[in-house]
């Protein structure tokens, strides 16, 4: 059953979609000289947005429910059954709280941008805005909206104010996001049209509607792709490395921290949720290339000479863990994957927020022109070194315990035969063991060894008060859900719950 529950009449879900985007239009009406004003008011607006966010969930919010809460339906288009459906349950609640975390910490971060800054803060509250709507959306022509909303923020945001080759980094990204979005767009008409006497792209009716295996496979399909871009999956990664690579750092901690796990949550939302008999068949698949993925991205990160483009290939390692989470069809490995989600959020965006002020500094970005920088900066070595460690799983870290949760939901799992998992399980295990090499690699090449780049071009000075304190935020997280991950779990158990047993009985 796919049920909702209301429990406040004012329209908390529509204030947080709504509000950033609406703030950041008055950006425009703001003086051309006003750097400082208008980022401010963009943080303020953050803040005010997190703080609603916190209210709403406190007092209005039953985490003990797998029920759609905080619901609004309002019509929109009646021909096509298409209404403003927006609610949050224990699922898009942990990637919500995420977006509202990470974008305030990347707006502070941005503070280097003094180049058209009201139309680079305008981008960003309107990537806000997308990605709460999207996490929130309950009507499928809702999501695909939301889901384009995000393609042309990045796009300015990495063709404006990215590297070098940031023309070639943004088309790439266009043409990939956008071109998986037209089978996105294909698979959510055919699921909308078929065994309905009227068109409906409503989530409640769609997951009580059954379909023929074949035509399951086909719409599962068209999700799949569109999802496996975003997310990514191998072979469709490719985009992710120079876009990383490019962005500025303001940027990649959006990538890596929110928008790569719209695909994650896509799949259990979509595929896993809606389409349950193909998501039993592609299983078996999917976590073979998940296992694949982790070697494969593992392996090609520990050559590359950029910095920024050795962390994306991390990125792309550390959602093997959630492909097979997902995939495992067991309570355990869906909660560590939902775990991995908020986990590599803050990891992922705190060690390129890490890269880019170290860039700021040294004015580098391949390792073997960089040593020697420990001595010079200590603070930003010590974060560096303490978020390398979380990253590459170090017990009392939160990358520890989602990897060990998804480790245990796919060998405590009912799907698959002994000999399969534990194949699978090695494979993970391999992993776990190339992520140290590559990523304390990355730290003796920058912090360790004699000094080689030019001192006379580069500013020693250290952490300033503004990058430690981004730098805090993003680690307390990690330690905090370490050390209690029944926090996290606590957010999504019930759901998690409600999915699987409706799939079983399906």
């Amino acid at each position: 059953m796919y049920l909702v529950f209301t429990t406040n009449s004012f329209p908390w879900s529509t204030t947080f979609v709504l509000l950033p985007i609406s703030a950041g239009c008055l950006i425009f009406f703001f003086p051309h000289k006003g750097n400082k004003i208008i980022r401010w008011y963009t943080i303020s607006i953050c803040i005010l947005e997190l703080l609603l966010m916190t209210y709403a969930f406190s007092y209005y919010f039953q985490l003990d429910d797998p029920l759609i809460q905080l619901a609004e339906d309002y019509k929109w288009i009646d021909f096509l059954d298409f209404d403003w459906r927006l609610g949050i349950d224990g699922l898009s609640l942990g990637p919500i709280l995420l977006t509202g975390f990470i974008t305030t910490l990347a707006t502070l971060a941005a503070r280097p941008v003094t180049r058209d800054s009201r139309l680079f803060h305008f981008l960003m509250l309107a990537m806000y805005s997308g990605q709460i709507g999207l996490f929130a959306s309950q009507d499928l022509l809702l999501f695909f909206i939301m889901w384009e909303l995000e393609l042309i923020p990045v796009y300015l945001l990495l063709s404006m104010w990215g590297g070098k080759k940031r023309l070639y980094s943004a088309t790439k990204f266009i043409l990939y996001t956008a071109g998986s979005s037209i089978f996105l767009l294909m698979a959510a008409l055919g699921l909308a049209l078929y065994a309905f006497n009227e068109p409906t792209f409503n989530f409640e009716k769609s997951a009580n509607q059954s379909y023929p295996v074949s035509l399951e496979i086909l719409f599962y399909i068209g999700f799949l792709v569109a999802f496996a871009v975003k997310s990514p999956i191998i072979p469709f990664h490719t985009w992710l490395p120079d876009t990383h690579g490019e962005a500025h750092y303001s940027t990649c901690m959006l990538l890596a921290g929110i928008l790569l796990k719209m695909g994650a949550y896509g799949l259990i939302r979509i595929n896993m949720e809606l389409l349950p008999h193909a998501h039993s068949l592609f299983s078996p698949w999917l976590v073979i290339v998940g296992a694949i993925q982790i070697i494969y991205a593992a392996l090609t990160s520990s050559g590359q000479r950029n910095l920024k483009k050795r962390i994306a290939y991390s990125s792309v390692s550390h959602m093997g863990f959630i492909i097979i989470g997902i995939c495992s069809i067991s309570d355990m490995g869906l909660n560590g994957a939902v775990l991995q989600i908020i986990s590599h959020g803050f990891i992922g965006a705190a060690l390129f927020f890490l890269a880019g002020t170290s860039y700021d500094r040294i004015h580098l970005v391949y390792l073997d022109e960089m040593g020697g920088m420990a001595t010079l900066m200590p603070k930003i070595f010590t974060m560096f070194s303490v978020l390398s460690l979380a990253s590459l799983a170090l017990p009392g870290m939160s990358g520890f315990v989602a990897e060990l949760i998804v480790f245990l939901g796919i060998i405590t799992g009912q799907k698959y035969l002994l000999m399969p998992k534990i194949l699978i399980t090695f494979v993970m295990a391999v992993g776990m063991i190339l992520t140290p090499i590559y990523l304390l690699s990355m730290l003796r090449q920058m912090f360790y060894g004699y000094k080689l780049f030019d001192a006379a071009n580069s500013y020693f000075f250290d952490s300033g008060p503004r990058e430690f304190f981004v730098s805090i935020c993003l680690l307390l997280p990690v330690i905090g859900i370490g050390l209690f991950p029944d926090f996290v779990f606590s957010l999504a158990v019930e759901k998690v719950s409600a999915i699987l047993s409706n799939y079983f009985n399906r």
